[in-house]
């Protein structure tokens, strides 16, 4: 038995329904990302243009976040469970901070590394430790709308901060760059003020059932559970057809293959973050209570049409039609990137027990890092050997197997990790039956 539409709460009452240290924990989401729109499109231009750091010695740079990011992601795991997300949260931000400081100020390629590996560490911690502590702070009822509503400000931050940074950054006036990593520095000290002062006595630590008390924790016989591997298996897919495509794979095919402009490129995320601020909250509405496997499905589709866009932009290069094409392309795939937020964090948090939250989260991030790093190369590969068909087909494919997979997930999860959630009969007008 599951709720009907007619029982789906509504977004109005979200914050409302919200608890006060929800409240808190999302009043910084848009300030703190638009400290990260105001750098995140220029770390090449800065390191290369700016400071003179070889392209090459730029790549193994960034190469050295992510490997730093994937290296402490699993510990990290641990630590969340053994000391509470949030202390772990609090210490990302202060390395985001140093590292930002660190940037502001590099001017050599070692200096550089140092700023990256706090970068890496900053970056490979936020999410496993704020996921989790969502997890911990948001009843399950909220989650899905939680993520979905934190994802939607997050990107109207970015946009913001990005607009903003493209008009003040001057490769020219190397101060101006120094200026948009120090103000990014600032955009993290509001998150981290709350985190070690309204929020310190909030719900954190969670200790371990009694039950559990005996048995041996370790990720090895985390991944004995048949759930949480097909859940992984699930996310893995995703996360590999998804982001790393958008940030590398897109702009690269499109600057090959599609002969787009940089201006174009510009309109094509543009178009990609408008879809996500608009369209977010109408599709958190329209997915509430219903299985989030099938809604991944409807995910793996609009992705593949996507896709199918971006190779379109090849049979007519150097175009108008071509950068309408990747604007397309982008904005479909922001359509895409709504249902993925509120679904997968949402599962994840829902299968995991309060105790090991912290674990299943960094293994859910461990799937997106890799991914990060697989997901350029062979993008790469394919397109600089002039197999741009071959990568269209490869994302396509991805896509499809993508939709199988979450069919056969659907078949192994439990129908509150799935969205479906029990109604109370007797709550029901007149006894009515409530069906879905």
């Amino acid at each position: 038995m599951t709720a009907s539409p007619s029982t789906t709460p509504r977004l109005s009452s979200f914050w409302h329904d919200l608890p006060r240290d929800g409240k808190l924990l999302i009043s910084t989401v848009v300030f703190q990302s638009i400290g990260t729109g105001l750098v995140l499109p220029f770390m090449v231009v800065y390191l290369n243009e700016v400071r003179g750091i070889a392209l090459e010695t730029v790549g193994l740079l960034l190469a050295l976040q992510a490997g730093v990011g994937i290296a402490i992601v699993t510990p990290v795991g641990a630590l969340i469970d053994r000391v509470g997300p949030r202390r772990v949260y609090a210490s990302s931000l202060i390395a985001l901070v140093v590292a930002d400081v660190l940037l502001a100020r590099a001017t050599t390629a070692g200096q550089a590394a140092l700023a990256l590996t706090f970068l890496g560490y900053g970056f490979g911690v936020v999410w496993p430790a704020s996921n989790a502590l969502i997890g911990n702070l948001i009843p399950t009822e909220l989650r899905q709308r939680y993520f979905g509503v934190n994802f939607t400000l997050l990107n109207l931050g970015i946009g913001i901060g990005g607009i903003i940074g493209a008009r003040f950054v001057d490769v020219d006036r190397p101060g101006t760059f120094a200026a948009v990593y120090l103000l990014d520095a600032v955009s993290y000290l509001p998150g981290l003020v709350i985190l070690l002062g309204p929020l310190r006595h909030a719900r954190d630590r969670v200790g371990r059932p009694a039950e559990a008390a005996a048995a041996r924790v370790s990720y090895r016989a985390l991944l004995r559970d048949r759930e949480l591997r097909a859940l992984l298996a699930l996310v893995a897919v995703a996360a590999l057809v998804s982001y790393p495509q958008l940030n590398a794979g897109l702009p690269a095919y499109a600057r090959a293959e599609g002969q787009i402009s940089t201006r174009g490129l510009g309109y094509a995320f543009a178009a990609n973050t408008l879809v996500i601020v608009v369209l977010q909250l109408f599709v958190l509405q329209r997915i509430e209570g219903r299985r989030r496997t099938r809604v991944t499905v409807v995910m793996a589709g609009t992705w593949a049409i996507a896709w199918a866009l971006l190779g379109a932009t090849s049979l007519v290069p150097g175009t108008v039609a071509a950068t309408v094409l990747l604007a397309a392309c982008a904005g479909i795939f922001g359509l895409g990137e709504t249902m993925l937020q509120p679904t997968s964090a949402a599962m994840v948090n829902d299968l995991a027990p309060d105790h090991l939250r912290g674990r299943y989260n960094a293994l859910s991030s461990l799937m997106f890092s890799v991914a990060f790093v697989v997901g350029p190369v062979v993008a790469s590969f394919l397109i600089g050997r002039g197999l741009g068909g071959a990568y269209i087909a490869f994302l396509v494919g991805g896509c499809a197997v993508l939709a199988v997979i979450s069919l056969a997930v659907e078949r192994r999860l439990p129908p509150h990790v799935n969205g479906v959630r029990p109604v109370d009969v007797e709550a029901a007008p007149d006894g009515a039956r409530i069906s879905g």
